[in-house]
């Protein structure tokens, strides 16, 4: 009996594969507000009855989609991280912006799913969130590094902002100045605003030397969320051979 569960589960794993890879192909081809449990299951040979048995909708798919997406850019980028973990704020910083943008480039219909135009009739479970936050906790966590360390500089808050910043840290990370979290919720906005700008095209013929102006504005943004100090010594001839970039 055992034996048998065991096959029985590796059946399920390879089909459920293979039904997502399907639907990665129809994103591609049609977009996700065209997406079709029907029109995957023709395409895999299976009868609709039998797809329903792994995903009961068209939304249970997307999500699935969605959190795969998540956790693939999530794991790119912590594997950059990893990469120069030893390093100063900056660099650190640096290494997970060019990998989310990396990333987009190597998955432009998954980073379209994730962060393009919301699908029509969809909305997001709150499954989702852990997958989607990855990259976010990654940079909260250099910004928390840095404040317990060094400091990070804070940029003044007008008096109409503070209590919203005061809201959004006690959300987001209530042991960071408020001043930090409103400067991170800006650049975490900027990081995938330039992002989408190069995926969807909207650099072209503006941007030729696109990998470094990227740097370049990953550089600003960390300047921009209080990360204005320098790397230690040697540390910045180590950056020149940029990694992740």
């Amino acid at each position: 009996m055992t034996t048998a569960r065991g096959v029985r589960a590796r059946a399920r794993i390879e089909v459920t594969a293979a039904i997502k890879d399907e639907a990665r192909r129809q994103l591609a081809a049609e977009g996700a507000a065209k997406l079709s449990l029907r029109a995957v299951a023709r395409e895999l040979g299976m009868a609709s009855s039998a797809l329903y048995r792994y995903f009961p909708s068209r939304d249970d798919l997307l999500t699935a989609l969605i959190i795969d997406a998540y956790d693939s850019l999530g794991e790119s980028a912590e594997a950059a991280h990893t990469e120069v973990g030893t390093r100063g704020p900056r660099e650190r910083w640096i290494a997970v912006c060019v990998a989310a943008r990396r990333w987009a480039l190597e998955h432009p219909h998954e980073y379209a799913l994730i962060y393009g135009s919301p699908v029509p009739g969809y909305s997001a479970p709150q499954t989702t969130v852990p997958a989607a936050s990855r990259v976010g906790l990654l940079l909260i966590g250099i910004i928390r590094d840095t404040h317990r360390g060094k400091g990070v500089a804070r940029t003044p808050l007008p008096a109409g902002l503070r209590a919203e910043a005061r809201r959004m840290g006690a959300d987001l990370a209530p042991d960071l100045p408020s001043e930090a979290v409103v400067a991170l919720v800006a650049a975490w906005a900027q990081l995938y605003g330039l992002i989408g700008f190069e995926v969807f095209g909207q650099f072209n013929r503006v941007v030729e030397d696109r990998e470094e102006f990227f740097r370049h504005a990953a550089e600003r943004l960390a300047h921009g969320v209080g990360l204005v100090y320098p790397e230690p010594p040697g540390e910045a001839g180590a950056s020149a051979g940029r990694p992740g970039s």
